[in-house]
């Protein structure tokens, strides 16, 4: 390889795209075209870095496999950093074989971790800490050091292990300082801070207040009796009781856990779970079978009991009933939720990460942006949306970890 493409690649290594640029712009031959859709990428400008990694990938032709491979592995990248979440996993496992068959162990490992990555973001969790299982990254550079502690503090936040996160992210900090990339260090600052913002509301007694990630832990780990609104689930220590899939019953456990420890009226309950503005017998007769199924569910851990106003709430074991709930309300709260990490996604992506339709998160993204809490930019399948920037603070680039073609 000449000398123009080494140099290219240490600058896209070193998180320079722009000096890479200047090294091979004006060159059509198939490594230039690859580094200069790395270099594109690293700049958001990912329409033009998918055209010229494509271009690359056929220049290679089929014979050169670990080029090919490398090409597929950046367009991976610049898909996860678009949040284009359609792609397909087996793409990226055919890739990472064909690196590690032939003993490119550098890019093998970041195709592991564009696998995790992608494994995380749309929540299978299980199958993303399988692949890391077996995987050590001490013998690789810097910046693929700290990719891999991101993967596993991410890991760890969704998991609510934040000792563990905090650690993982300690390391990766470490690792970004000595890869000397400041996209890297920038992606490092941002996960820390997550720990440092409130992830939730605590409502007990008619009073409220935030409590950080490692609170959250500390509360589940407790004895105390969560009305879960973030997960919506009941749960008491280990003993939990899904009521994802039962909305009416959710909100009546939610009520009545923020009434503990008096009791709920009969017309609020109708109203928040019902929504009845005005009740008549066929509302009461439904309230009572209602509350006789979330009673049948709620009997390993509570007892439901019927007042003079309504119905009131009485943990078997735990000393007090609280509220956990998300940081804002809102009636589209999980889609602003993944909007919320500062990246931009695509209604189909978002609809892969929640396991619902895409007219739904279509539907909700109107909502959204009708009430000036997102934006949209680009056309048709090329449209994303993202949450408006903060002032006075710059994008962050979305290739940390820069793929090295010599």
């Amino acid at each position: 390889m000449d000398s123009l493409i080494t140099a290219a690649g240490r600058a896209l290594a070193a998180g320079d795209p722009l000096g890479a640029l200047k090294r091979v712009a004006l060159r059509d031959d198939a490594p230039a075209l690859a580094l200069r859709g790395i270099a594109m990428a690293q700049l958001g400008e990912f329409v033009r870095a998918k055209e010229l990694l494509r271009r690359a990938t056929h220049a290679f032709g089929p014979k050169e496999l670990v080029a090919r491979a490398r090409c597929i592995l950046a367009e991976a990248e610049i898909a996860l950093a678009s949040r284009d979440l359609a792609l397909p996993g087996k793409v990226l496992r055919g890739a990472r074989l064909t690196l590690e068959a032939h003993g490119d162990r550098l890019n093998a490992a970041h195709a592991r971790y564009l696998e995790v990555r992608r494994l995380v973001l749309i929540g299978r969790l299980g199958e993303a800490e399988a692949l890391l299982a077996d995987f050590d990254p001490t013998p690789f550079p810097p910046a693929s050091r700290a990719s891999y502690e991101l993967v596993v503090a991410g890991i760890a936040i969704r998991r609510l292990q934040t000792k563990a996160a905090r650690a993982a992210l300690g390391r990766a900090q470490d690792a970004s300082r000595q890869a000397g990339i400041p996209a890297l260090r920038a992606e490092v600052e941002s996960a820390l801070r997550i720990l440092d913002t409130p992830a939730a509301r605590l409502q007990t007694s008619g009073r409220e207040r935030p409590l950080l990630l490692e609170e959250v832990e500390v509360l589940f780990a407790s004895e105390v009796l969560v009305v879960d609104a973030c997960r919506h689930l009941v749960r008491e220590g280990k003993k939990l009781v899904p009521l994802a899939t039962r909305p009416v019953l959710f909100e009546l456990a939610r009520v009545l856990g923020e009434a503990w420890p008096g009791d709920a009226p009969r017309d609020l309950l109708l109203a928040r779970a019902f929504g009845a503005r005005f009740a008549d017998e066929s509302h009461r007769m439904r309230l009572r079978v209602e509350m006789g199924r979330l009673r049948r569910l709620l009997r390993p851990i509570a007892d439901l009991a019927a007042t003079k106003r309504g119905f009131s709430i009485s943990p078997l074991r735990a000393p007090e009933v609280v509220v956990l709930a998300r940081p804002v309300e809102d009636e589209n709260g999980a889609v602003l939720a993944f909007l919320a990490d500062g990246e931009s996604w695509s209604s189909s992506a978002l609809a892969i990460a929640l396991g619902t339709s895409q007219r739904t998160v279509q539907r909700a993204l109107d909502a959204l942006a009708e009430a000036g809490k997102v934006q949209s930019f680009g056309q048709a399948r090329a449209r994303r949306w993202i949450t408006p920037p903060v002032p006075g603070f710059t994008t962050t680039l979305l290739l940390p970890a820069p793929l090295t073609l010599d």
